[in-house]
């Protein structure tokens, strides 16, 4: 089976290519058939944007049934844990993201990861040096406590229409009955089979017989199912504080090392006790104003909230010309920058650090970091500002530290119901395979949040505000983000990418709101990010199109294939409803509607 995806009009030459993507076949009778994918849906009466179709379709059936759209979310991201388990799953967190139409307001979970109660600052550090990254991912200390699970019951208990037990039942049934295996599961198998083997549960699950699963073959996760049957029977305190707790507890502090295994897989800090206190927090959103536009998104222990807002806040002091696109990207370059080298100096843990919040969403502070921006590109990294409530001129430059440009393996999933309720739900275990230890007989695998903390210093003499603490929540990227217009939802989207998140979705809403592209193409534009580096992050189809009058304004470029994978869905003039979704990046994702009109 193929499909193709026509793309006429403007910007061609910001589309690479959407072309025939080859869909897998299933080969077993059983499992369930593969539903057709595409990347773009305009209709009525609800939609789902996702990174993978058979999660888009069971959170269209939830609408369909009446579900409202947190029910949908949850199921969606359920279905999720069964199709990419190697990037969202129970074992790890997210930040859950909710526009109520009927009050106009945005709330916001937090379920990110905690550090156990025994992790303190030098808990990265062997000797006063820092454990290569590589070992600390594929270890027990990286796992943080999983916010998943809680996250799922908070939304559901405070906003939803159904009960865990049956916004799980439909990924239940696709892990008992199993899916198809496309191309992007199996890379990713192939490219982790180290990690993988080295645990003996994850190698029995993921490399059966020794190898990955084939493309096209039907892949069942049995012992998944039965861990969702027992958390929708029993309810999610079963995994804070029941057997499964005891398991997840078990697996951390002694890791299923497969035999004969050469790594020194080290031994987490995890006890009972920081599953049985976990809490999924509501936060306070982030919220700035945008041409117009009242831009929503998540606070910290999130970075992305604060940083797309702050950039935004720097873009809005700025002329972002649609007819001199090299002009507007530049500017887009240059806030980039200034805004993650605040991010870097100030965000953490608000719970632990005082993160001025307000005023790095100020205009004002905005301002005096737009005032740096000139027609050539400033030597990077450039230094944090003062956000100190006293703005003039270009303000003060403070200490700062080093760029952060970890990768990040998670998954975005945005909903809007008929309502017009809308979720846009980001969520992770961090590297792709996260620590790479599945829960013995649980059919999950367990994140490595925990390496998203510093692993020394990185401020000079100031305070670092991601160093691990006991019970901290280690800064993200990740940017759910919602959009209104007048009180009434005009846009949500999010991404998965790790630090590119935060430029992700900011370039996304560049292109749609000052660029004037349609949603799917200015999701399927190429993309550069600066994270305050020296150099761009770009895809080649960016450098092709942009980097000579870039290079002219200074700019210099290093080359990835590709940043992100959005997911969005947009309200049209009259109420329609446009889901969008990768037409490329990642495999391509899908968005439906639940009807086409």
């Amino acid at each position: 089976m193929t499909r193709r995806l026509a793309v006429t009009g403007l910007v061609a030459s910001l589309v690479a290519a959407l072309a025939s993507v080859p869909l897998a076949q299933a080969s077993a009778p059983a499992a369930i058939p593969e539903p057709p994918k595409q990347a773009v849906a305009v209709g009525r009466g609800g939609a789902v944007s996702s990174v993978d179709p058979y999660a888009t379709e069971v959170g269209l059936r939830v609408l369909r049934a009446g579900g409202n759209a947190v029910d949908a979310a949850v199921a969606t991201a359920a279905a999720l844990g069964v199709t990419e388990p190697f990037s969202s799953g129970i074992g790890g967190g997210g930040f859950f993201v909710y526009y109520d139409h009927r009050t106009g307001r945005v709330r916001t979970i937090d379920g990110r990861e905690t550090a156990p109660r025994r992790m303190g600052p030098t808990a990265f550090t062997e000797n006063g040096v820092p454990i290569p990254f590589a070992e600390a991912v594929v270890s027990g200390l990286s796992v943080g406590v999983p916010g998943t699970p809680q996250t799922w019951a908070e939304a559901l208990r405070r906003w939803g229409t159904y009960d865990l037990r049956q916004a799980l039942a439909p990924a239940e049934r696709l892990a008992r009955r199993g899916f198809v295996v496309d191309d992007t599961f199996h890379q990713q198998v192939v490219d982790n089979a180290a990690k993988f083997a080295t645990f003996t549960p994850s190698s029995e699950l993921f490399l059966p017989g020794g190898a990955p699963p084939a493309v096209g073959s039907a892949f069942r996760n049995p012992d998944l199912a039965a861990t969702y049957r027992l958390l929708g029977r029993d309810g999610v305190h079963e995994l804070y504080r029941g057997q499964l707790a005891r398991d997840i507890v078990h697996a951390v502090r002694t890791p299923p090392v497969a035999p004969g295994t050469p790594a020194d897989v080290r031994p987490g800090l995890m006890r009972l006790r920081d599953l049985a206190t976990y809490d999924a927090p509501l936060r306070a959103p982030t919220h700035i104003r945008y041409r117009g536009l009242d831009v929503y998104g998540m606070g910290p222990p999130s970075s992305g909230g604060s940083t797309v807002g702050e950039a935004l806040n720097i873009l809005d002091t700025q002329r972002l010309p649609a007819y001199r696109p090299a002009l507007s990207l530049h500017r887009y370059l240059e806030a980039s920058a200034l805004a993650y080298a605040d991010r870097n100096r100030y965000v953490g843990d608000i719970d632990y650090v005082p993160v001025p919040l307000r005023q790095l969403l100020s205009q004002g502070f905005a301002d005096e970091r737009a005032c740096q921006i000139g027609p050539r590109a400033a030597v990077k990294p450039v230094a944090p500002g003062v956000p100190d409530g006293d703005y003039s001129a270009c303000g003060a430059a403070a200490a700062g530290g080093a760029p952060d440009t970890k990768g990040q393996s998670t998954t975005h999933l945005t909903v809007v119901d008929r309502r017009g309720d809308a979720v846009s739900y980001t969520l992770t275990i961090e590297q792709i395979g996260g620590s790479g230890i599945t829960v013995p007989g649980r059919g999950f695998l367990l994140n490595n949040e925990l390496t998203d903390f510093n692993f020394a210093p990185t401020q000079g003499d100031a305070p670092d505000p991601n160093l691990p603490a006991p019970g901290k929540r280690p800064r993200s990227s990740m940017s759910p983000t919602v959009v209104l217009d007048h009180g009434h939802l005009r846009l949500a989207l999010g991404s998965p990418g790790g630090s590119t998140i935060i430029t992700t979705v900011l370039q996304v809403l560049v292109n749609r709101i000052d660029l004037r592209l349609s949603l799917p193409f200015a999701i399927a534009a190429p993309r550069a990010s600066q994270r305050n580096t020296p150099s761009v992050t770009a895809e080649p189809a960016f450098i092709a199109t942009y980097g000579a009058a870039l290079r002219a304004r200074g700019h210099t470029f290093t080359q990835m294939p590709e940043i992100g994978a959005v997911e969005a869905v947009e309200v049209l003039p009259g109420g329609r409803l446009l889901a969008a979704a990768e037409p490329v990046r990642r495999g391509g994702g899908d968005a439906g509607v639940v009807r086409r009109r």
